[in-house]
């Protein structure tokens, strides 16, 4: 007869988190800059879009210079609109009124739910529009990314930061320039028919940095077309080392590389280096930190993939009246490391004199994964990408699409998802003789992640869901570290609390130490690591530590018998079957 006997050993709970930083927020800063000199009246047109997630968004824009607000809402998965008073535009336009100074000529836009801003700088028929930034995808230190003012009427490439804290030190090429409170800005501008890229901007605490050019021609002669751009900088530590440049609807753009190191190297292909080009570097090898190269990549290569061993930063430039129509524009492109699971985007609503009139997203993903992309509109079923065809660079195994946005909704946001590989998104615009746009829609903005290993188990995606279904049979384990940024970490917490008793706070148990051991009894635990970088982000990562216990099964029948299983080591909680056998 057999007799069977039951062993309960502790249920392992798993559970992670990681904080991402991305986009989107509730908190951000945004200036703008002059268009070749005309004042901030008549045609001018400056325009903020608000884009709400899956929650219904309250929210406020904040004009620092004259102290006034204007409240909104938003429901999920719309858009709000403003468009700047004339009053308004005075108190946020840096460059017409005054020399390089610091000025309170900024707005700060607040919600009670994360969203997606864009902002539009519009005058007739010059123009450009940006993402802005929120503040958790700040840094200290930029490399202005722009191009050469026009040739005439006194154009100047320009820049202009904002202050997120108060004494705020900002410095050009090491050299102090300013000392600002919260929500003042330092606008500076270069000679007439300068290019100020490669230039160093930092700062001692967080700043928000804007590529303001008055007025630029990114296009050979003799073709005279100019335009305004602007667009937000993105601050160093989120540079990456691999990117794709998909091409918009022209026959081709202008794509610049930063270096951020000294010998720096790059390799790409799709493109050709310009050595016409002032102050552009004329070969890929051995660049230093701040010296930049220029591609012309034509439609026909079907885009560009670019490597380099050190973090660069790329931006794009639409060339203007080169075949189909529309100005110069220009955009920040993310390294594909930052690409994002989904992402709203929303096109502009122009008005006045202004009349952009063609519309578009382009994405870009693995070609395996492309047709794995679907879109809702305004909060509708997801459907396939329609009014464009995926066009495939085999050479870099990347496919990117070219999607007209309709305007017959003007509050609907565009809601794109993949359910296999990330992508990037890019929103643009253009006519004829008006003016076009051009920014990165939305990406993973910062190239942050904090993740740890116990006694060797290695994970890389989530945080330690690996572990969590790993049984650990020893007691010494030893931790170690895998955290991108930790040349800006300022602090680094360990915490452990019993996995099976949530009520339980945390209790600290080691500081600033990226690896480290310690003995834990047989049980189920939560082991926390908290990183703090210099700039008060956080990042954390919990993961689930199971020690198991030994069992040594003994003879339990009078007579004698074995005993099944043998002496192994299970889980605290495991329900295990013991059977007594017969002789």
């Amino acid at each position: 007869m057999r007799r069977f006997y039951y062993l309960i050993i502790a249920l392992l709970l798993s559970a992670s988190s990681i904080k991402a930083q991305t986009s989107e927020g509730t908190d951000f800063w945004l200036t703008f800059g002059h268009i070749g000199g005309y004042p901030p009246i008549g045609d001018s047109h400056l325009q903020i879009r608000v884009v709400a997630k899956d929650h219904k968004t309250t929210g406020t824009i904040f004009f620092t210079q004259l102290g006034t607000s204007i409240g909104f809402e938003i429901e999920a998965r719309q858009v709000y609109t403003y468009e700047l008073s004339e009053i308004e535009r005075f108190a946020v336009y840096n460059g017409y009124q005054t020399p390089p100074t610091g000025d309170d000529l900024s707005i700060h836009i607040t919600t009670n739910m994360p969203v997606t801003v864009y902002a539009m700088n519009q005058y007739t028929s010059a123009g450009d529009a940006t993402n802005v930034l929120p503040v958790t995808a700040l840094g200290t230190e930029y490399y202005q990314i722009s191009y050469r003012a026009r040739t005439s009427s006194g154009s100047t490439d320009a820049y202009a930061v904002i202050a997120t804290k108060d004494n705020t030190e900002v410095y050009q090429n090491n050299i102090q320039v300013a000392t600002l409170n919260r929500g003042y800005v330092y606008y500076a501008c270069d000679v007439p028919n300068s290019d100020m890229t490669g230039y160093h901007i930092s700062a001692n605490k967080p700043i928000a940095h804007f590529a303001l050019n008055s007025r630029s021609i990114p296009h050979p002669p003799p073709l005279s077309t100019a335009s305004s751009l602007f667009q937000q900088m993105a601050p160093i530590r989120t540079w990456g080392e691999e990117f794709f440049v998909p091409i918009s609807h022209t026959v081709r753009e202008y794509v610049r590389i930063v270096a951020s190191q000294n010998n720096t190297k790059i390799t790409q292909t799709g493109g050709t280096v310009r050595t016409d080009v002032q102050g552009a570097q004329t070969n890929l090898n051995n660049l230093q930190a701040g010296e930049f190269v220029e591609l012309e990549v034509p439609l026909s290569n079907l885009g560009c993939y670019i490597e380099a061993d050190k973090p660069v930063g790329v931006c794009t430039f639409l060339p203007g009246l080169i075949g189909p129509p529309g100005n110069p524009a220009q955009c920040w492109i993310p390294p594909i490391e930052q690409s994002v699971m989904s992402a709203l985007i929303a096109p502009f609503i122009v008005t006045g004199y202004v009349s952009i009139d063609s519309h578009y997203a382009t994405l870009f993903t693995k070609t395996v994964a492309k047709d794995d992309i679907k879109v809702a509109i305004g909060g509708g079923p997801p459907t396939d990408l329609s009014g464009g065809v995926w066009i495939d660079n085999a050479a870099a195994g990347m496919s990117f699409y070219k999607m007209p946005l309709s305007l017959t909704n003007d509050t609907a946001a565009y809601y794109f998802t993949s359910s296999s590989e990330g992508f990037l998104i890019f929103g643009y615009g253009t006519q004829l003789t008006n003016g076009s746009y051009y920014y990165p829609a939305y990406s993973a903005m910062r190239n942050l992640s904090a993740v740890f290993s116990a006694n060797g188990v290695d994970y890389s995606v989530g945080c330690g869901e690996e572990m969590g279904e790993h049984l650990f049979c020893e007691n010494d384990i030893t931790f170690t570290t895998n955290i991108v940024g930790v040349e800006e970490m300022k602090e680094l917490n360990w915490y452990v609390k019993k996995a099976l008793e949530p009520e339980t706070a945390y209790v600290l148990i080691h500081q600033d130490e990226q690896t480290w051991t310690d003995y834990f009894k047989a049980g189920n635990y939560t082991i926390k690591m908290e990183v703090i970088y210099n700039d008060d982000t956080e990042l954390s990562c919990e993961g689930e530590l199971c020690i198991g216990v030994w069992v040594k099964p003994i003879p339990v029948s009078p007579a004698g018998g074995t005993v099944s299983p043998a002496a192994e080591c299970y889980k605290v909680g495991s329900h295990i079957e013991l059977r007594v056998l017969p002789h």
